[in-house]
């Protein structure tokens, strides 16, 4: 059982923003698979995308509309990642644009598609143009309309994410909301999932643009279950404008704090929905020269498969945990002034095991759902945090049994 908890909360209404979604029958029949958000006319939208040099035909669809500056759609299917298609998966990303468009009054350009699933199989694109007037019919500003729609993109997730945040700027409150999915092939490079966040914020798209790379810096680039990074992944942000306008040091401030409370409870609601992951891990290294040195400690023992598993057998096996640090791409490594914690447990100072550690204190601590792993370097000011789960059996059965 995942880690965490299993409730969506209550999402309020953002003017300007309708959610609809449907049972297109696009992998398996009866499951909610198709998501349509309409967005008002007016409304700024920015995202950032995978870098994988394989991103999939809807990430280059999208990409290209986007740019253009005008989207009122964005078109979400699970079950199918139009990834490793080709030049027909680019054909049929572009076909279901310009469904939606027709169906919906707006030129395909406006349709900004997202797809996740299984990579290599064709779209199924008639299964899709079928689902769309459900879809759109469904439309609503509802909190149940925010809940089915974050239902509608899940893959292996064994349940729907979301967040909402508010902020007061100059007397108005100000809203944000957000859905997410995201269980395995979890390895950020911009963000190793789908994330669609709304606001009803007058903010101008330069700094859209900003504040959502910074605070995907913060999130879902600091998460990690498997090291693996998706073809398909996106984090869109929309501002409808229809309430304060967040301009000046002050109004950016309450906005970017609100904002990087919806993505880094998005992004932690990922790990904790980890595929077969049983705990959630919490990795702080400071005292790094830089930010950048500090996430490659920290991923580097996120990344290992020797530590995770110990983690998901509560193993107190802190060697583990001191040889990764070791292997970090970490220049003139001083290890005596390395010191680990687990939670309030030292494990390591002066170059070794610790002289106040024992192995029930330890123990004791690896039972824990939630563990905090603590890594000083000794060498500078700069700190990172990075979010990772443990590595179990389930992992491996539910990866083997992917596409059946």
């Amino acid at each position: 059982m995942a880690v965490g908890q299993a409730y969506f909360p209550d999402m309020p209404v953002i003017e300007g923003v309708r959610l609809g979604s449907a049972k297109a029958g696009i992998k398996k029949p009866g499951r909610r698979d198709l998501v349509v958000i309409e967005i008002a006319e007016g409304s700024r939208v920015t995202g950032t995308f995978t870098r994988n040099a394989f991103r999939a035909a809807p990430v280059h669809v999208a990409q290209r509309h986007l740019a253009q500056g005008n989207a009122r759609y964005l078109l979400i299917n699970t079950g199918n990642a139009n990834a490793g298609t080709g030049e027909s998966g680019m054909r049929d990303a572009e076909t279901c644009c310009q469904a939606l468009g027709e169906l919906a009054g707006a030129s395909a350009e406006a349709v900004l598609p997202f797809s996740t699933g299984v990579i290599g199989e064709p779209l199924p694109v008639e299964r899709i143009r079928a689902g769309l007037p459900e879809a759109l019919a469904s439309l609503d500003s509802s909190g149940e309309a925010w809940r089915l729609a974050a239902e509608g993109i899940l893959t292996t997730d064994t349940r729907a994410k979301g967040a909402s945040a508010t902020c007061d700027i100059d007397g108005k409150t100000v809203t944000i909301n957000g859905i997410s999915k995201g269980s395995g092939m979890i390895k950020p490079n911009m963000a190793t999932m789908l994330g669609f966040v709304a606001t009803d914020a007058d903010i101008d798209q330069a700094l859209l643009e900003s504040l959502l790379r910074e605070g995907v810096d913060r999130s879902f680039n600091c998460i990690t279950v498997d090291s693996d990074t998706s073809t398909n992944d996106a984090c869109m942000l929309i501002a409808t404008g229809r309430s304060a306008r967040v301009e000046g040091d002050d109004a950016i401030a309450a906005f970017r704090a609100a904002l990087d409370r919806v993505l880094i409870e998005l992004a932690q609601a990922i790990i904790r929905d980890g595929e077969g992951a049983t705990k959630f891990i919490t990795l702080e290294v400071g005292e790094a020269r830089s930010r950048q040195e500090a996430l490659d400690v920290a991923f580097t023992v996120a990344h290992s498969p020797l530590v995770k598993t110990a983690l998901y057998a509560s193993d107190a096996n802190w060697g583990r945990i001191l040889a990764a640090v070791g292997r970090a791409p970490v220049e003139d490594f001083d290890v005596e002034r390395v010191v680990i914690d687990l939670d309030d447990v030292r494990l390591v100072e002066g170059g070794g095991r610790a002289a106040s550690y024992s192995e029930q204190a330890g123990s004791a601590v690896m039972a824990k759902e939630e563990i905090t792993i603590r890594i000083r370097l000794g060498r500078g000011e700069s700190a990172a945090t990075v979010w990772t789960s443990d590595l179990s059996h389930d992992y491996v059965s539910i990866n083997a049994d992917y596409r059946s």
